[in-house]
């Protein structure tokens, strides 16, 4: 299973929200290439990186953020936030990225998240499928879609997706464990997917109750921050 740290950025410094709301924004470091660095001295190899100034303005903006940790790191990153067009895509891939993420374009203009599968590849594109009592939500999870969660990733199994990340609203940021019930009940549905969990993880035990359930991947953020799971606790996951 991957272990996946966090770096959610705003102004070019690495913050952390609760459920979306960026009223709570909380800063831990001014520097996110110094976060980056610590995870990957820690035999860590993936990152999360969201650009929360993007996901706001509705197109890429902390993309010099990326390209630094890119750059002088070896992880591999997936990026999110205010990805709207082709242009931001290619930004950000020339940036470094691995993969990106698209949640909100995925539900509002599919026809274009559809053409990305296409043009950079399902291995490339992650589907960003938050959830609030079982129904995608969008736009910061500021807005029920009225979608059905399994529908919507049944529909985008078939358009050939095969990496999602998926957070509980209800848990995000609030350190009370994972959504283990609903990540079992897109793991029966869509079994093929490669799932990583997001939110609600507080404690290592969290990391190996999902590993057991069949996640692929598991995005950690605020445990980390808080000192709920240690860098070197997560070292030991790996032996």
């Amino acid at each position: 299973m991957r272990i996946i740290p966090a770096i959610d950025i705003i102004n070019g410094r690495c913050v952390r929200l609760t459920k979306g709301d960026y009223n709570t924004v909380k800063e831990y470091n001014s520097d996110p290439l110094e976060v980056a660095k610590q995870f990957e001295n820690h035999g860590i190899s993936y990152l999360h990186l969201v650009d929360l100034d993007g996901a706001k303005a509705k197109k890429i903006v902390n993309y010099k953020v990326l390209e630094k940790i890119a750059s002088q790191t070896k992880l591999h990153i997936d990026f999110g936030g205010g990805v709207q067009s082709e242009e931001d895509v290619r930004i950000a891939f020339e940036s470094g990225a691995k993969q990106l993420t698209g949640g909100s374009i995925a539900v509002k203009k599919p026809e274009i998240f559809k053409v990305w599968l296409q043009t950079f590849g399902a291995e490339k594109i992650i589907l960003g499928a938050d959830a609030m009592d079982n129904k995608i939500a969008v736009h910061g999870w500021h807005e029920d879609s009225g979608l059905d969660l399994i529908p919507f990733l049944q529909g985008y199994q078939k358009e050939g997706v095969k990496y999602v990340i998926s957070t509980d609203v209800a848990k995000d940021g609030m350190l009370e464990g994972p959504s283990l019930g609903m990540y079992q009940d897109i793991l029966t549905h869509c079994p093929d997917l490669f799932l990583i969990a997001s939110g609600g993880v507080s404690k290592v035990d969290d990391l190996h109750q999902l590993k057991e359930a069949g996640l692929k991947g598991v995005i950690i953020g605020k445990a980390i921050y808080e000192n709920r799971i240690s860098l070197p606790e997560l070292e030991k996951f790996f032996l």
